[in-house]
């Protein structure tokens, strides 16, 4: 079901990733399109890895169906959330339901607030992408790349985790409705599910009842830390577009 889903989107998205190269004349360097094809704004939230450049001042809204350009430093590293629901003032001060990233606008260089789905990237000779559900989910999240050389796959999760969630691990909002989906490590923060302590390894830390449900909903992103072999993708010289809600 989710292969017959991404091939729809690849296939809606082709003309997309076409108009928009050509509009933003992309020819070198590496980009970074943030497309928001949910129903609803979306505010994304960018945190570099360390000593690497905040892009963006961080965080910015995208309205249904708009795209963000963003061109990218070599070798810049870091992370990519979408927030929802989201009430800022005039100085971008106020809150997000998910996502949060210290009550502003401008995330200025930190991290959303768990549960987040996060779309993680690192530039460099050969790029590393992924999505992780480590932190849990809000929101469907992926990453094509649109430019590049070797295998340059999809990443992501494009199913909506918020309809499977179980009960121990919804977050709701007001009026119920599941806003996001906690990991087990947050929700219960057990070094079995949080692989620390004795578990801080590869071959102690394995997949748990939880993470199997994420995994099998989303097989192209990491359902839990040591989550390696079917979650990170690699590419030479690439160009990315990370889409929110990419099943919509």
């Amino acid at each position: 079901m989710e292969a017959r889903r991404l091939s729809l989107c690849l296939i809606s998205f082709l003309a997309f990733f076409c108009s928009f190269a050509a509009s933003v004349g992309v020819a070198k360097g590496t980009t970074f399109a943030l497309y928001n094809k949910c129903s609803h704004p979306v505010w994304p939230g960018i945190q570099p890895g360390a000593g690497k450049p905040v892009l963006a001042r961080g965080g910015f809204r995208l309205l249904p169906k708009q795209a963000y350009s963003l061109r990218v430093p070599s070798e810049w590293s870091g992370r990519i959330w979408g927030r929802q629901d989201c009430v800022f003032d005039a100085a971008g001060k106020g809150r997000c339901a998910t996502g949060d990233c210290g009550g502003s606008l401008y995330c200025n260089g930190l991290g959303g607030e768990p549960p987040a789905t996060l779309a993680e990237i690192t530039l460099g000779e050969q790029d590393f992408y992924d999505v992780s559900l480590v932190d849990g989910y809000n929101l469907a999240v992926s990453i094509t790349p649109f430019r590049g050389r070797g295998k340059c796959s999809y990443a992501g999760c494009v199913s909506d985790l918020n309809k499977m969630c179980p009960v121990g691990l919804q977050v709701r909002s007001r009026d119920n409705r599941v806003l996001a989906c906690k990991s087990a490590c947050f929700a219960f923060n057990s070094p079995r599910y949080c692989c620390t302590g004795s578990f801080g390894n590869p071959q102690s830390c394995g997949p748990t009842a939880y993470s199997r449900i994420f995994k099998t909903a989303c097989p192209r992103a990491y359902s839990y830390a040591y989550d390696d072999p079917t979650s990170i993708v690699t590419c030479r010289g690439g160009s990315y577009l990370i889409t929110f809600c990419p099943h919509h």
